[in-house]
C-alpha cells in the first residue's frame, strides 16, 4: 500500500529546526550503508533528528494537528459557521462533523504521519541491529536512549492517528521491496494502544529525565514524556470509544449507535488500566524534575518567547521548531493582528481557524488569570499608522485563543515577520504536546477513581484527587485570591461525581486552544453531551435575564494612554455597568454579546448557534458519536482493497 510504504523527503524545508535545539542535521550521507550508519552514534543521532523533522511538517504537528484536528469542543470551534460549517472541501465542515472522504486533508496527513512511522521503523531496525546497543560505557547509554526516542515518538504519531480514524493499520517494521508487508488490513485500535504501552515500558527503561543529560532537554522525548504519554494512553485504552462493531464483554453506553456502538472495556480491566496510569503519573510527581511554574502568566510568556524553562520543565515535550521554518502557532490561531503594522509587518496574521467560545469566557472564576490569558477579546490592528487594540464586540463564537500573542514575542520573531513581506510568517514556536497540570488531572482523575476524591491508593504520589487538583486551580489565581480559590475546592462535594465533574471543569478552564479537550470528552463520552451543554447555556446566557451571566449589550471600558491605543482588560464592564459607575465614567464602549437580542436578524443565534458541530449534535446527526474522520478517498483507493471506511462514511 503505497500510502504506507511513502517515504518523505524530509531534508528540504526543516533545516533550522529550532532556535534551542541542535535538530539541525536530519539526514546521514548517502554514501554511508545502514551498517556503517548505525555503528556510529553521530550518524544515529542524524537519523532520529529526520523523525523529528517530520513533526515540524504542516501536514502533522506545524499546523494540522495542533490547531484543526482537535476541534469541535465545547470551548473550542473551527471558523465555520452557517453555511460554512457544511463545506465538506475544508476544515470548516469536516470539523464540524459533516465530514467527507474527499477532504484532501486527509490523505496529507495520513501520508505524512505513515512516513514518519516508516522512519521510525528503519531506525529502530538499524539500532536493534547495532552492536553499539550491547557495547556497554556511553555509545550503549548513547544507542538506547535514541532507541527509546524512537519508539516514544512512534508511540505518540500511532495514538493520535487512533484518535483521529479509530482502527488504523499496524506495521511495526521497514517496507520491504518487494511490498510483500506493504498492504495492510486495519488493527483494532484496542490491539494498537496495548502494543504502544508495551513500547513506552521500554522507553521507560532507556529514557532520561530532561536535563538529566547535559543538552538533553525538552525538546526530546524524555522519560517523563515517556511516562505521561504511557498514562494517557491507558486511560484512553480504559475510555469510551465509538467502534465498527461491537465487542463481547465491553460496557455500551446508554447514548449510542446502533450499527457503530459506543463502549469500553468492563469494571475490572478498567481498574487495571486507572492502576497502571497511576503509577506512570506517580513517578513523574515523585520525581520532580518536572513542576507547576508558579506563574501562569510566565509559563505562557516563555512559550512565546521560544524560550526553554529549565526551573520548573512544566512543559513535559515540546516539539522543537523553527523561526521562519515552522510552527503556525501564533500565525493561524492566537491575537489577531488585523493587516499590515509597522509593528508586526506587511502581512498581519491570519488567527482563522480556531475560535473560543462566549460560555467558556463566562465559566471562567472572574480572578481567574487564565481567563484574559485563554480568551483574547481584542485585536490588533493600524489606525493612522499607529498601531491600537480594538474589542471585538459581538463575537460570541469568534473569541481569540490568547495563550499565543504576537505582543509576547520576542524582537528576533518580530524582524523575521516583518522581513517576511506579504507573506504567511512561521512563528517557530515549539508545540507542547504534553504539560504538568495534564499530569496532575489525570492523577486527579485515576486516583478520584480509584480511591474517591480524599481517599490514598497504593501506587499513589502522597497525592489526593483534590489535592492533586488544588495544586492546579490554585495556580491561576493571584496570592491575594488564592484564598477564595481553596474554598472553592474544598467545597466541592465528597463524592466521586462532584469531583469528577470539577475535574472536567478544569481541564477546560487550563487546556483550551491546545488540542486536548476533545479527546478527554471522547474517552470520557461527554462530547455531544458538552457540546449540547454549551449551546444551551449560549441561549440561556443570551435569553435569560435572571442568569448571572446575562450578556450586557455593551460593553464599556478605559484606555491605558491618552492616545487610545491600549485598553486596560481590568476596566472592562464584562458583567454590566458595575454599582455606582455610569457609561460616562469610561473612555470607550463596544456593541456587545446581548445586543443580537435587539438585531432583528439574529445572526448568531438563527444562523452560526445551530450550524455549529451540525454533524455531531445537530439535525444532521447520521451516525451517534461520530467524532471519528473518514480514510481518504485517495487513500482507500491506493489500499488494493485492504482498506474500508466504517462509521456510514463512503470510500
Amino acid at each position: 500500500m503505497k500510502n504506507i510504504i511513502k517515504l518523505l523527503a524530509l531534508a528540504a524545508g526543516v533545516a533550522g529546526m529550532s532556535s534551542c535545539s541542535d535538530f539541525l542535521e536530519q539526514t546521514a550521507p548517502s554514501e554511508l550503508n545502514d551498517n556503517t550508519v548505525y555503528n556510529s552514534t553521530y550518524y544515529t543521532g542524524l537519523r532520529v533528528n529526520k523523525i523529528y523533522g517530520g513533526l515540524a511538517q504542516d501536514q502533522t504537528y506545524s499546523q494540522y494537528i495542533p490547531i484543526i484536528w482537535g476541534l469541535n469542543s465545547d470551548c473550542e470551534l473551527v471558523d465555520g459557521l452557517g453555511a460554512d460549517a457544511d463545506n465538506t472541501t475544508s476544515e470548516r465542515g469536516n470539523m464540524n462533523y459533516n465530514a467527507s472522504p474527499s477532504w484532501g486533508n486527509l490523505a496529507k496527513l495520513w501520508d505524512a504521519m505513515y512516513g514518519i512511522i516508516e522512519d521510525a521503523n528503519l531506525t529502530l531496525e538499524g539500532i536493534n541491529s547495532s552492536s553499539l546497543l550491547t557495547s556497554g560505557g556511553s555509545e550503549q547509554k548513547t544507542m538506547e536512549r535514541y532507541k527509546g526516542e524512537t519508539l516514544a515518538l512512534r508511540a505518540m504519531i500511532y495514538f493520535d492517528l487512533v484518535r483521529f480514524f479509530g482502527d488504523v493499520p499496524l506495521k511495526l517494521e521497514p517496507s520491504q521491496a518487494d511490498l510483500s508487508n506493504a498492504y495492510l488490513h486495519k488493527t483494532d485500535r484496542d490491539v494498537i494502544l496495548d502494543t504502544l504501552m508495551v513500547d513506552l515500558k521500554n522507553a521507560v527503561e532507556l529514557l532520561p529525565w530532561a536535563d538529566e543529560v547535559s543538552g538533553y532537554t525538552t525538546e526530546h522525548a524524555t522519560k517523563g514524556y515517556a511516562h505521561a504519554l504511557l498514562a494517557n494512553i491507558a486511560m484512553t485504552r480504559a475510555g469510551w470509544v465509538i467502534r465498527e462493531q461491537a465487542k463481547d464483554g465491553y460496557e455500551t453506553a446508554d447514548y449510542t449507535d446502533p450499527t457503530y456502538p459506543t463502549q469500553r472495556p468492563d469494571a475490572a480491566t478498567r481498574t487495571k488500566l486507572y492502576e497502571l496510569a497511576l503509577s506512570h503519573l506517580s513517578a513523574i510527581i515523585t520525581n520532580g524534575t518536572h513542576k507547576l511554574n508558579p506563574s501562569v502568566e510566565n509559563q505562557w510568556y516563555l512559550i512565546n518567547q521560544r524560550e526553554l524553562d529549565k526551573n520548573y520543565h512544566e512543559n513535559i515535550f515540546e516539539m522543537p521548531m523553527g523561526l521562519g521554518v515552522s510552527s503556525e502557532l501564533g500565525y493561524t490561531v492566537g491575537v489577531r493582528v488585523n493587516g499590515a503594522t509597522t509593528e508586526y509587518g506587511v502581512k498581519g496574521n491570519s488567527s482563522g481557524k480556531m475560535k473560543l467560545t462566549a460560555p467558556f469566557f463566562y465559566s471562567f472564576d472572574k480572578k481567574d488569570l487564565r481567563r484574559d490569558i485563554t480568551c483574547a477579546q481584542v485585536q490588533l490592528g493600524a489606525e493612522n499608522g499607529v498601531t491600537k487594540e480594538s474589542m471585538l464586540g459581538n463575537t460570541p463564537f469568534g473569541i481569540y485563543v490568547g495563550k499565543w500573542d504576537v505582543r509576547k514575542m520576542n524582537e528576533e520573531w518580530r524582524q523575521a515577520a516583518i522581513a517576511t513581506g506579504n507573506a504567511k510568517w512561521m512563528s517557530g514556536i515549539n508545540v507542547v504536546k504534553a504539560r504538568y497540570p495534564q499530569v496532575l488531572l489525570w492523577y486527579a482523575e485515576v486516583m478520584n477513581e480509584l480511591a474517591g476524591p480524599d481517599g490514598d491508593y497504593e501506587g499513589s504520589a502522597g497525592l489526593t484527587a483534590r489535592q492533586a487538583l488544588a495544586m492546579v486551580h490554585t495556580r491561576a489565581f493571584a496570592d491575594a485570591d488564592k484564598a477564595d480559590a481553596e474554598k472553592y475546592i474544598e467545597a466541592i462535594p465528597a463524592t466521586k461525581e462532584a469531583m469528577f465533574d470539577a475535574i472536567v471543569d478544569e481541564n477546560a478552564w487550563e487546556l483550551a486552544g491546545e488540542g486536548f479537550r476533545k479527546f478527554d470528552l471522547i474517552r470520557w463520552n461527554l462530547l455531544a453531551e458538552k457540546i449540547q451543554e454549551f449551546k444551551d447555556t449560549y441561549y440561556d446566557e443570551l435569553m435569560n435575564e435572571s442568569n448571572p451571566n446575562y450578556y450586557p449589550e455593551k460593553v464599556y471600558f478605559n484606555y491605558t494612554d491618552e492616545t487610545k491605543t491600549k485598553i486596560d482588560m481590568s476596566s472592562v464592564t464584562w458583567y454590566g455597568l458595575p454599582e455606582g459607575k455610569e457609561s460616562s465614567d469610561y473612555d470607550d464602549n463596544k456593541s456587545f454579546y446581548g445586543a443580537e437580542r435587539e438585531d432583528s436578524k439574529q445572526t448568531q443565534l438563527q444562523t452560526n448557534w445551530p450550524s455549529i458541530s451540525s454533524g455531531l449534535v445537530g439535525d444532521n446527526v447520521q451516525v451517534k458519536n461520530r467524532y471519528l474522520l473518514p480514510v481518504g478517498s485517495t487513500t482507500i483507493s491506493a489500499a488494493n482493497g485492504y482498506i474500508h471506511n466504517s462509521y456510514g462514511y463512503s470510500d
